[in-house]
């Protein structure tokens, strides 16, 4: 499944903060360590020095990633047209069938957090919320079936 290009303001901040924190302090104090572990001799079997290799290269994959992501990423940032709708960024407060009362946030699939409430747009929940209005009735296709919600309040925080 091909994953959206949307991020939050604070997602795409985060993102960029881990790329930096990798290149400017965790790859250069691994590469000094991997370079101290080399200077002790033999390399098969310095296990500093052949975990310093490996996570030198976890590292330079996950700056590749985090380069190219940050590139093709659009930031989207809520407009007061959309007040009243459920768009990316909202905040969303729903009811079940139980009377049970739940809060989910719609961001971008790399800022997704379950256990804070955020959820990936591309998700099957968000996009049965998208574009639906206060009082709405969702229903969401789960492997243990329908869910059926209503829609209680939309929130667009720093909108309203």
């Amino acid at each position: 499944m091909r994953r959206s290009n949307y991020i939050t303001r604070e997602g795409w901040d985060r993102l960029d903060k881990e790329l930096k924190f990798l290149w400017k302090e965790e790859r250069p104090r691994v590469t000094k360590a991997v370079s101290e572990a080399a200077a002790l001799g033999d390399r098969s079997e310095n296990a500093e020095y052949i975990y310093g290799k490996k996570r030198l290269r976890e590292i330079d994959r996950r700056v590749r990633f985090l380069m190219k992501r940050l590139e093709d990423l659009t930031i989207v940032y809520p407009e007061k047209q959309q007040l009243g709708k459920v768009f990316f960024g909202a905040k969303v407060t729903l009811i079940n069938e139980q009377d049970e009362e739940f809060s989910y946030r719609l961001v971008g699939p790399d800022e997704w957090d379950a256990k804070n409430g955020d959820i990936s747009i591309d998700s099957p929940m968000a996009r049965a919320l998208l574009g639906k209005e206060v009082d709405d009735e969702v229903i969401v296709k789960t492997p243990d079936g329908e869910k059926y919600y209503e829609i209680i309040g939309i929130h667009y925080p720093g909108l309203n």
